[in-house]
């Protein structure tokens, strides 16, 4: 048996005050702004028949999916494979570190791997586990949810509709709060829908650092 269908959720606006890249620093938690919009995508998802919570075990995923978890009933289930990609820019911000430090421009020699973290393969191959964990365990009457980042859920995205990995992060179609969903059809992984029920909220939104 499959799950019905299985929600990407990207967590909600961090609070970051210095602009620098958070990546999987433990610190970093919702703004506000962030938590408003978690509540609203658990209110999008509370007509879905969901069953299981899944998130990336950092602050941020964990905030985010704790409105979903009071909206089913569920225990959040910490995932360490749906973590954000590792970055070496952590704690920094990019521009002004280089400036700074202008051997850190080696880092960029390979931005189709990406030279300054982990592999888009890498990034990929996890989330790909993850995903189909989760959907080959669950239920065809019932869904499940994954909370995550923004670079992992583009990653499923790309992988599933058979586009390059290699991309320009300017144009990822993943939101703050966004939900990306997939299901299995035909014994393969193929995506169901994209929505932005927090889209109110993003005017004026922070969408910066490694998220």
């Amino acid at each position: 048996m499959v799950a019905r269908a299985l929600h990407l959720v990207r967590h909600g606006e961090v609070h970051n005050p210095a602009g620098v890249v958070y990546e999987r620093l433990p610190e970093f938690r919702l703004s506000e702004r962030g938590r408003a919009m978690a509540a609203r995508t658990a209110e999008w998802l509370a007509d879905k028949p969901v069953t299981r919570l899944v998130a990336s075990p950092l602050l941020r995923t964990q905030q985010s999916a704790q409105p979903i978890a009071e909206t089913f009933g569920l225990e959040i289930e910490p995932d360490d494979r749906v973590i954000e990609a590792a970055n070496r820019f952590a704690g920094k911000r990019v521009r002004e570190s280089v400036l700074r430090h202008p051997q850190e421009l080696a880092l960029f020699r390979n931005p189709l791997r990406p030279s300054w973290g982990e592999p888009f393969t890498a990034v990929r191959d996890r989330m790909r586990l993850a995903v189909l964990d989760a959907l080959r365990a669950g239920d065809p009457d019932h869904d499940v949810v994954i909370v995550s980042h923004q670079l992992p859920i583009w990653m499923v995205h790309r992988s599933v509709v058979g586009a390059p990995l290699a991309h320009d992060p300017r144009h990822r179609r993943c939101s703050l709060s966004s939900v990306t969903s997939f299901a299995i059809r035909d014994g393969r992984v193929v995506e169901t829908g994209y929505e932005d029920p927090a889209g109110a909220l993003l005017v004026g939104a922070v969408d910066q650092g490694a998220t």
